[in-house]
């Protein structure tokens, strides 16, 4: 980036950061946020805080201590830049929500969470189990033909359990007594009602079997009155027709989907129709697809016996034209929703997949060398607030350079 593009961005951003000066008390912690997210936002080969703090000539030291102790309210930032994406004019009946989780590779055993676990492979990871930090996420976009507008509303750090039983480890590394473990699909629940407390709506909730395989999860999402659309895996059970009674004879329980799809004459007597979908990642590829409607496992049970759920949702089998694959799907909509439209909303989780791949190559994202929570989450703060300020800056037009050093700063907190 050239020093006329540094010095104009930079312009830009203070004014644009002029909205959340609320959120930070002195005026020097506000000059040291936009060092920060230019520094995120340059062509830097590393995004952590040494490179950043030598580009913008301020002491590492004291760039270490703006992320951990200077004071500031960086989950009422993150709050303030939710309510910028619920203002923003978008689709009059919401956009679509995309529920989705990240792993960041780390040495050693002191960042916050890390441990041995399933590291998702977004983003060049392993998607294997490695020693690494995991994000929850929840994503925004208004899913538009030709200029999206994606942005990342929610980033919480999820607490293995193993960190959660240890409350002294947690301590040495700042995280406070309220942080508990939870489930995954129980923080992204945490996090929807958050975006709708602030005044976002969404059309879908959209994501992968890691959501879609947990029944509480729907149940959750009926309760917000939400539509979601997902994935589930070939073993999830539900049924097509009620049982006749509640018992425990596997006649009467309820079947795999894998099963389903193949044997029930809800699917096999139905022709195959098309949809054409537009996946960035892929081009445009043709599905088929059948469709029925099934009851899912009810909450609560009677002395433990399984029982189908009153509502019925739709079940889905999809598959391209052009590969084998087989996607089993899931939707909480109304009945007469439109196949096609489910299809075309589940297909808008390639937004999620393109946001995490700039945010770790060009913004950072997984960049961090933090001992504490407070520095991790304000790192993933200023990352959001800077892949949000370029797209509405820009139309959607991303200004990646290759300038090296950014406006400089005195040394003074």
């Amino acid at each position: 980036m050239e020093s006329e593009q540094i010095q104009s961005l930079y312009a830009a951003l203070q004014s644009w950061l002029s909205e959340l000066r609320v959120c930070l008390k002195r005026e020097q912690t506000r000059r040291y946020l936009q060092l920060y997210v230019l520094g995120l936002l340059a062509d830097l080969k590393r995004k952590r805080v040494e490179p950043i703090a030598l580009a913008a000539s301020v002491p590492v030291r004291t760039m270490q201590e703006f992320l951990s102790f200077f004071v500031w309210d960086h989950e009422r930032l993150g709050r303030m830049l939710t309510r910028r994406v619920a203002n923003r004019p978008g689709p009059r009946e919401g956009g679509i929500g995309v529920i989705d989780a990240t792993g960041h590779a780390k040495r050693g055993d002191k960042t916050p969470g890390v441990q041995r676990q399933h590291c998702p492979s977004h983003g060049g990871e392993s998607g294997k189990v490695d020693n690494c930090v995991v994000a929850q996420h929840l994503l925004y976009t208004d899913d538009d033909a030709k200029n999206p507008f994606s942005c990342m509303l929610a980033t919480n750090l999820y607490l293995p359990e193993s960190w959660d039983s240890d409350r002294d480890r947690c301590r040495e590394a700042g995280i406070p007594d309220s942080l508990r473990h939870k489930t995954k699909w129980a923080i992204a629940i945490d996090q929807v009602k958050a975006a709708i407390a602030e005044g976002v709506r969404f059309s879908w909730l959209v994501f992968d079997e890691d959501y879609g395989r947990i029944p509480k999860f729907w149940f959750e999402l009926d309760a917000l009155g939400q539509r979601g659309v997902g994935e589930v895996p070939k073993d999830f059970r539900c049924w097509v027709n009620r049982p006749a009674c509640a018992t425990r004879q596997k006649c009467h329980a309820a079947r795999r989907v894998g099963n389903l799809c193949q044997l029930s004459s809800a699917f096999t007597q139905q022709q195959w129709k098309r949809c054409e979908v537009k996946e960035t990642t892929h081009g445009t590829c043709v599905w088929n697809w059948k469709a029925a409607l099934v009851h899912l496992n009810a909450p609560e049970t009677p002395r433990g016996v399984p029982i189908p759920t009153d509502r019925k949702y739709w079940r889905l089998l999809l598959h391209p034209l052009a590969t084998g694959e087989v996607k089993y799907v899931v939707s909480s909509a109304s009945e007469p929703t439109a196949r096609d439209e489910m299809i075309r909303a589940l297909f808008s989780r390639w937004h999620v997949k393109k946001w995490f791949e700039r945010a770790k190559q060009e913004a950072g994202l997984g960049a961090f060398e933090v001992r504490t929570c407070t520095s991790l989450i304000r790192h993933w703060t200023c990352v959001r607030l800077a892949m949000q300020f370029l797209p509405e800056q820009t139309a959607g037009a991303y200004l990646w350079g290759g300038g090296k050093k950014i406006s400089g700063s005195r040394s003074s907190r």
